[in-house]
């Protein structure tokens, strides 16, 4: 069996009397990617800032490497492993490539804000963000400025950014948004890469992406899941053909 990394069990978020997630049950597996799609409105990126800590769950539990994790903030859940993108890129511009990855693995070192600390925690940081340069595939751009890269270029440093800081999971909110043919081509080899050593969980509208990744599909509507399961499964429900995927997947 696949060794599960994160899981929630039956989370539920209200926001006065709307649930925005209704008793949603998700695990990630290491070696796996699970994709969670669904229409505008569904719930998935409020499903993706209940795993991270972004927000708190109103009942449920998530774990995170067998711990409860249920309630941490994001900085905490962070340190225990997970690492995620946003919708938005959320990167120093000003910055080069490599001070970008530099300054996300150096958050990992004990003491992080202090001037005066040992040599050795430079080193080690050093020693992440060049692996996280390198599984990105972005040496050819360690120099250059990230305001001059191209918006698939900023998506993979904001990737590079999150490995930095060693995560055992990651949650990818629509990576390939925004980019053309090439780019999204680059970022689907980036993801098969960090898929042996990752547990994944991709929020994506990009259906042929997310059919080319995902090991497992979770579907969400108005905050509920109404299927789960291998991509062929689901493709084949006419629960999710009727809601989500269209007319086009029938026949």
């Amino acid at each position: 069996m696949p060794e599960t990394l994160l899981a929630a069990r039956n989370i539920t978020k209200r926001f006065g009397g709307l649930a925005a997630v209704h008793d949603v049950t998700v695990e990630l597996w290491r070696d796996r990617i699970h994709a969670v799609i669904g229409p505008n409105g569904a719930g998935k990126s409020t499903l993706t800032n209940l795993l991270s800590g972004d927000i708190a769950p109103t009942t449920g539990t998530v774990t995170l490497a067998g711990r409860d994790v249920t309630g941490w903030n994001p900085e905490r859940i962070s340190r225990a492993g997970l690492g995620r993108s946003y919708q938005k890129t959320n990167i120093f511009l000003p910055f080069t490539v490599w001070e970008n990855i530099r300054l996300a693995a150096q958050s990992r070192t004990p003491n992080a804000a202090r001037w005066l600390k040992l040599a050795s925690s430079v080193g080690e940081a050093n020693e992440r963000a060049e692996r996280a340069l390198e599984l990105a595939g972005l040496q050819q751009r360690r120099h250059q400025v990230a305001a001059a890269t191209s918006h698939g270029e900023q998506r993979q440093l904001e990737i590079a950014m999150t490995l930095a800081t060693d995560p055992q999971v990651l949650l990818l909110d629509e990576p390939l948004a925004g980019m053309g043919t090439a780019e999204a081509e680059r970022m689907v080899e980036l993801l098969l890469r960090l898929k042996k050593d990752h547990a994944m969980m991709l929020v994506e509208h990009d259906m042929d992406a997310v059919f080319t990744l995902a090991d497992h599909l979770t579907v969400m509507v108005n905050g509920q899941v109404i299927a789960s399961g291998t991509p062929a499964q689901v493709r084949a429900d006419p629960q999710v053909q009727s809601a989500y995927l269209g007319e086009e997947e029938h026949g």
